[in-house]
C-alpha cells in the first residue's frame, strides 16, 4: 500500500523547548538554560521522571505508588504498581496517525522492493502473531528469538512477542551459527523465528543449513517460524510459515490488546560484543525502555511524532542491521508515533563488477532517504567517513534528481565521529541550505 506524500514541517520547534514550556505552564518549573534543566533532572529524580510520565501521557490501568521506591543499585525499583507494555505504547498511535494518512513503516531492500505498512495493518499483523504464539503455549517470560534481516517481519514479530509478555532477542542472518548460539543458548528460547535466505551486497545467500543447525543446537525451541524467501536453495522441514502466523483477520484478532505487565517485566535481551568471553546478555524492561525512548528519541534526539502539527510528516531512519542495538532504537521511533523508514541491504550498494566484487556506491542510502522524504537520518560514524572518502556530493545528487533536502538532522554513533567527517557533513548540508545546529557523535 502506498500513501499520498504529505507536506512536512521541516523547521519544527525543538522538542526539548516544548517540554520546557510545559514544565513552566504545568509545574511552575522554569530554567535559565539547559544546564539548569539537566541539574534539576539529576537532583530531583522523582519530579523529573514523574514529569516525563505525565508529559508523554504514559498509560497504566493501575497507578504507581512511587516513582523511585528503591534507590539502591543495581536493584533500584521504579514505578512500583504501574503496568505497561511496550507494544501498547506503539499501538496507541494507530488511530491518530492513520487518520492523518501516515504510514507506520516504509521498508525498502537493496533490490528496490518497497513495502509500506499502515498503522492498522501493523496492529493486525502484531495481534495475529501474538495470538499465534499464545496458541502454541507461549507465556509471559518465555523467550522468542529471531534471526531475521532488517525488514517488516522483524518488527511485527518483536511487537507480537512482547505484547504477550514474551522476552524478545534478535541476531542478524549474516552472523555465524556459533556467534548466534553464543547468545541464544544462554536464554533458551521457546520459539525461533528465522529466514531461509537473504540478499546482501548483490548476492542471494541461502541460510537454510544455518537455520537447521540452530534448531538442532537449541533443544529449548519448540517451534520454528520460518520466513520463506526466494534466496534459499534448500528445503527445511517441520516449520510454521510466518505468513500463516500473521494472516489472522477475525474478530479475535481485532479485539486483541497487549497484556498489561509490571513496569519492570523483561522486554528484550541485547548483548555485549563478546570481546571478553561470551557475549553478556543485557535485559531491558518494558517500562524503563518506554520512558527511555520517550526521553531519548523525543527530547534528546529531537525526533517528533509524525501526526503532531509541529513535526507533521516526520520520517525517521537509522541504518542498522538487526545485530546492532540501533535496530532497537530504530524501531523505537514507533513508540513516539513516528513513521520509520528502514533499509535492508548493503549501504554501499548492490551492483557487482565483472569480477563479481561489489562496485561501491555510497549514494545508496542518501537516494533511499530522498525517495521516502526522510527527515531524520542516522547511521554509524564509519558510514559517514566512507561517504566523505568517496567524495559524495549531496548537491550533485540533488541536481541528479535525489534531493535530500527534507533531512533536518543527522545522527551518528557506533564509534567516535572524526572532526573532519563532522565538518564534511556540516558543509554538505550547508550547501543544501541547512544550518549545522549541533555537532559531535
Amino acid at each position: 500500500m502506498t500513501m499520498t506524500p504529505v507536506t512536512q514541517n521541516l523547521n519544527p520547534t525543538p522538542q526539548i523547548r516544548l517540554y520546557q514550556n510545559w514544565l513552566a505552564e504545568q509545574r511552575g518549573q522554569k530554567f535559565a538554560d539547559y544546564d539548569a534543566l539537566w541539574q534539576w533532572s539529576v537532583n530531583d529524580l522523582d519530579a523529573f521522571w514523574q514529569s516525563i510520565w505525565d508529559y508523554f501521557e504514559v498509560q497504566s490501568p493501575t497507578p504507581h505508588t512511587a516513582v523511585l521506591a528503591e534507590r539502591a543499585m543495581p536493584l533500584a525499583k521504579w514505578f512500583p504498581g504501574a503496568e505497561v507494555n511496550y507494544a501498547a505504547q506503539v499501538l496507541r498511535h494507530v488511530d491518530a496517525a492513520h487518520a492523518c494518512g501516515l504510514p507506520a513503516v516504509i521498508a525498502e531492500d537493496e533490490r528496490g522492493t518497497v513495502r509500506e505498512l499502515s498503522w492498522p495493518e501493523l496492529q493486525r499483523q502484531v495481534a495475529s502473531f501474538a495470538l499465534s504464539l499464545q496458541a502454541v503455549g507461549v507465556q509471559p517470560g518465555d523467550r522468542v528469538a529471531a534471526v531475521l534481516p532488517n525488514g517488516v517481519e522483524a518488527i511485527v514479530a518483536c511487537l507480537g512477542a512482547v505484547s504477550v509478555g514474551a522476552v524478545w532477542s534478535i541476531c542478524a542472518p549474516d552472523m555465524g551459527v556459533g556467534a548466534v548460539l553464543d547468545r541464544f543458548a544462554q536464554i533458551a528460547p521457546k520459539v525461533l523465528v528465522a529466514c531461509d535466505g537473504v540478499h546482501y551486497g548483490g548476492k542471494a545467500l541461502c541460510r537454510a543449513s544455518q537455520v537447521q543447525e540452530l534448531r538442532q543446537a537449541l533443544p529449548s525451541v519448540e517451534q520454528l517460524v520460518l520466513v520463506r524467501t526466494a534466496f534459499s536453495s534448500k528445503i527445511i522441514a517441520n516449520y510454521v510459515d510466518y505468513t500463516l502466523t500473521t494472516g489472522l483477520n477475525d474478530a479475535k484478532t481485532a479485539a486483541f490488546e497487549p497484556l498489561s505487565l509490571p513496569f519492570d517485566h523483561p522486554l528484550w535481551v541485547v548483548y555485549s560484543s563478546g570481546t571478553t568471553g561470551l557475549p553478556k546478555p543485557i535485559v531491558h524492561g518494558h517500562g524503563g525502555i518506554v520512558l527511555t525512548l520517550l526521553t531519548l528519541k523525543s527530547l534528546h534526539n529531537d525526533i517528533g511524532c509524525s501526526y503532531a502539527p509541529n513535526t507533521f510528516g516526520e520520517r525517521f531512519h537509522w541504518y542498522s542491521s538487526t545485530g546492532w542495538v540501533m535496530w532497537n532504537a530504530q524501531m523505537g521511533g514507533l513508540a513516539t508515533g513516528t513513521t520509520i523508514c528502514i533499509y535492508d541491504g548493503n549501504p554501499a550498494g548492490n551492483t557487482l563488477d565483472a569480477s563479481g566484487k561489489l562496485a561501491q556506491d555510497w549514494t545508496t542510502l542518501w537516494r533511499f532517504a530522498a525517495r521516502h522524504g526522510v527527515t531524520w537520518f542516522g547511521a554509524g560514524a564509519a558510514f559517514f567517513g566512507n561517504c566523505m572518502k568517496a567524495g559524495l556530493d549531496l548537491v550533485a545528487l540533488r541536481d541528479a534528481g535525489s534531493d535530500c533536502g527534507a533531512i533536518r538532522a543527522l545522527g551518528s554513533t557506533g564509534s567516535p565521529l572524526p572532526e573532519d567527517v563532522q565538518r564534511w557533513g556540516a558543509a554538505q548540508f550547508t550547501a543544501l541550505g541547512h544550518n549545522n545546529r549541533s555537532g559531535g557523535a
